[in-house]
Parts: C-alpha cells; sequence; structure tokens
C-alpha cells in the first residue's frame, strides 16, 4: 500500500514536471494594459518592460526589488533609456526581497493607483510561481496577463523551481 501511494505520487510528480518545463509560458503580443510589472532578478525582463513601455502598450511600470541603493538615473543610462521615461512613468520598488514581496509590492503599488489590468513581466520558468503568488496578493478585479522572457533554464533550475511552486500551491491551498 505504501509502495503504491509513493509510485502513484512519484508518477505525478514526474508528470507534473514534464508539463512544467515543455509548456513553459511565452511572450506576449503588445496588447494594451494599464500598467507592467517588471520582477528583477533575470537577464531581459528590465529589458522587456521599457520596449514595451516605449511602445505605449501601457501607462506606467514598476520595477519591484530594486536595491535600495541603485538610483533612476543608473538604471536609465544602463538600458539607454531616456530619464523622463523613469521621471514620469516608472517606479522603482525597494520593498521586496523575493517573490512573494514582490507581490505584496505590486499589490500596494497597483491599489494606490485603481488599475484594472496589468502585464506581468518575468523569466519563463519563474512565471507560474510569480503569478500565483500575485494573484493571491491582487483583488479579483485586476486581470493579470503573463509575459514571459524566454530563457535556457537547467534541468536542475527547472526542477527547483517546480518544487518551489508545488509548495506554494500547497501553502495556498491550506491557507498560507
Amino acid at each position: 500500500m505504501i509502495i503504491r501511494f509513493v509510485a502513484v505520487t512519484l508518477l505525478g510528480w514526474m508528470l507534473g514536471f514534464a508539463w512544467f518545463a515543455i509548456l513553459l509560458p511565452q511572450p506576449l503580443d503588445g496588447r494594451q494594459t494599464d500598467a507592467i510589472v517588471v520582477l528583477t532578478g533575470g537577464a531581459g525582463r528590465i529589458d522587456r518592460g521599457l520596449a514595451l513601455l516605449k511602445e505605449g502598450a501601457a501607462k506606467r511600470m514598476l520595477i519591484s526589488g530594486v536595491d535600495r541603493s541603485v538610483r533612476p538615473a543608473e538604471l536609465a543610462a544602463q538600458y539607454d533609456a531616456p530619464q523622463r521615461l523613469f521621471r514620469c512613468c516608472i517606479t522603482l520598488g525597494r520593498e521586496a526581497i523575493d517573490t512573494r514581496s514582490n507581490a505584496i509590492e505590486t499589490a500596494h503599488w497597483l491599489e494606490r493607483r485603481d488599475y484594472k489590468a496589468v502585464r506581468l513581466i518575468t523569466t519563463d520558468w519563474h512565471m507560474r510561481r510569480a503569478a500565483l503568488e500575485l494573484r493571491q496578493a491582487l483583488p479579483g478585479r485586476v486581470t493579470l496577463v503573463y509575459d514571459a522572457v524566454p530563457s535556457r533554464p537547467s534541468l536542475t533550475m527547472l526542477a527547483r523551481e517546480y518544487n518551489k511552486y508545488l509548495l506554494r500551491r500547497a501553502a495556498a491551498l491550506i491557507g498560507i
């Protein structure tokens, strides 16, 4: 009986992992949203957000998880973006230190602005867990669209992220 339970659990984990690894979220088209939220921590995320903001895909952008020592002018120079874009349209979120606090910081930022639709930008392997955290923190009236930055994650990275995702889903089910 125990062996059967372990076998079924392992098979379920393997099938779920195959789904997780093979069907990674993809980039989104340039559709309009009220805001863009970029989670720091991966290559191409801020570049993607800035490109969309310049194209007019959103009015404002939050970059969540920015180190307290980073200044807008430094980011503008690093990403070759006009400083006026940072002054008018970009908020640097400095409170988040992990995915869960990214979601809390984002929810507070969105509540103050009463936005209805937000585009979440993060790396493809990170999108499902980030979206799960953000959905838990956001009010139901906010539409969340996923815009994944493609990457080439290792099998180890995918397995680690999948396990984190499963743990957060389990925690959400029991109310944590």
